[in-house]
C-alpha cells in the first residue's frame, strides 16, 4: 500500500531553530532515509518552499482558472505543510510507525494519508 506523510511544522519554532536543532532535525531524517532505503519503503520525499512562496490555481466554471499568491488553504493554527514522503508499505499501522520518527519541536504533526494509485489502472 502507498502512503502520503505530510509534515506540518510551527512557523514559529522553525524560524527560532538553532544550528544545533537544525542539525538534529536533518540528522534524524538522514538516519530514516538510510533505513528506508534498506527496506525499500521510501519512495520519494522533499521539503517544501515556505506558503508565502506558494501559488494556488483555482478552477472557475465560466472563466479562466485564478491563480493566487499562498497556499490555497490558510490554517488556523498557523502551521504549514513543510515536508512529505510516498511511502509503500505492508500496512497504515507500518506508515504510522514510520511518521512517527519525524515527529519533533518543530514538526508538531504529521498525515499519514493512503494514496489510490489509479495509474495503470485498466491495463491487462
Amino acid at each position: 500500500m502507498k502512503f502520503m506523510v505530510l509534515m506540518y511544522a510551527d512557523p514559529a519554532k522553525t524560524a527560532a531553530m538553532t544550528a544545533e536543532e537544525r542539525a538534529a532535525v536533518f540528522a534524524r531524517h538522514e538516519a530514516l532515509h538510510k533505513d528506508l532505503e534498506g527496506t525499500g519503503e521510501l519512495l520519494n520525499g522533499a521539503g517544501l518552499a515556505f506558503p508565502s512562496d506558494t501559488t494556488t490555481l483555482r478552477w472557475q466554471a465560466d472563466a479562466d482558472p485564478t491563480a493566487e499568491a499562498g497556499p490555497a488553504v490558510e490554517p488556523a493554527s498557523g502551521e504549514h505543510v513543510t515536508a512529505y514522503y510516498v511511502l509503500e508499505c505492508a500496512d497504515a499501522d507500518r506508515a504510522r510507525e514510520i511518521a512517527e520518527r519525524v515527529l519533533d519541536f518543530h514538526v508538531v504533526a504529521v498525515e499519514v494519508r493512503s494514496i489510490h494509485d489509479f495509474f495503470g489502472m485498466g491495463e491487462g
